[in-house]
């Protein structure tokens, strides 16, 4: 609705974990390395936290992105609120699998054994990404854990790499056998205001955008609004470029924002 009045190409604020858009902090950047080695070194699990909009779901899928490059077969579980049988059918399912009508937890277990002893073969790795992972049922929790028990003497045939919100940190720590399987941590903490900055102009130049849009008074209002947190930046400056639109603003100054957080937080 707005792109012809900003010179945009496409909405550049969406709140879609879209890759492309990816603006890489040297906090981001770290995290993306952590699991990258994870799943290259075969280290069995890796754990990333951080709070609700940090950016999270999008660093899993340039994470994707980059291994879907090299031989990677990759199970990506989004609701992982399911029970144990139904958890193990999703993973197959995401393979490429469709399981027999009636099929037990055994047949389901030798299949993904199966499937992951002929990547290996093949020279190809097996990742399961579990996002949201801090829904996951203590029981289905437990069927995780033992999905790491798929391995060699010299190698784990499963990268497990668990993604979700603070509180997955401490239900872990009290699963002891998963939690002294877990090779690698990264908790995702809020942009500071000079990456905030280096956001906003990232996500404005990739949908197309050429000139500043964002007067400085205006950035620092995003920031301290949103606390760094890339989704509430998201909200912020896309209605900032909406309400710039209507009222035929050349810039979003701070008059602006502040009447669209003020907005917001009368919702």
């Amino acid at each position: 609705m707005y792109l012809e009045h900003w010179n945009l190409q496409e909405f550049p604020f969406e709140n879609v974990p879209d890759p492309k858009f990816m603006y890489y902090s040297q906090e981001f950047e770290e995290a993306l390395i952590r699991l990258l080695y994870a799943v290259e070194r075969n280290k069995g699990a890796a754990l990333l936290t951080g709070e609700v909009g940090c950016g999270k779901t999008t660093l899993s899928r340039v994470l994707i992105q980059r291994l879907s490059e090299n031989n990677t077969d990759i199970s990506l579980i989004t609701n992982p609120s399911l029970e144990p049988l139904d958890f193990l059918k999703e993973i197959l399912y995401q393979l490429g699998i469709t399981p027999p009508g009636g099929s037990s937890k055994s047949d389901l277990l030798n299949l993904l054994n199966t499937r992951m002893l002929d990547n290996m073969r093949e020279e190809k790795a097996t990742l399961l990404i579990i996002d949201e992972a801090q829904v996951i049922s203590r029981a289905t929790f437990e069927e995780v854990r033992l999905l790491l028990n798929f391995q060699l003497n010299d190698r784990f045939l499963l990268t497990l790499i668990l993604i979700g919100q603070p509180e997955l940190r401490d239900i872990i720590k009290e699963i002891k056998q998963l939690d002294q399987r877990i090779a690698l941590r990264y908790h995702l903490i809020p942009m500071k205001f000079e990456d905030a900055v280096k956001y906003i102009s990232t996500r404005l130049k990739v949908a197309g955008g050429k000139k500043d849009i964002f007067t400085l008074e205006a950035l620092e209002e995003i920031y301290r609004s949103s606390a760094g947190i890339p989704r509430k930046i998201n909200n912020i400056c896309d209605m900032s470029l909406m309400i710039g639109f209507v009222s035929k603003s050349s810039l979003i100054d701070s008059v602006i924002v502040n009447k669209v957080v003020k907005d917001m937080s009368s919702d």
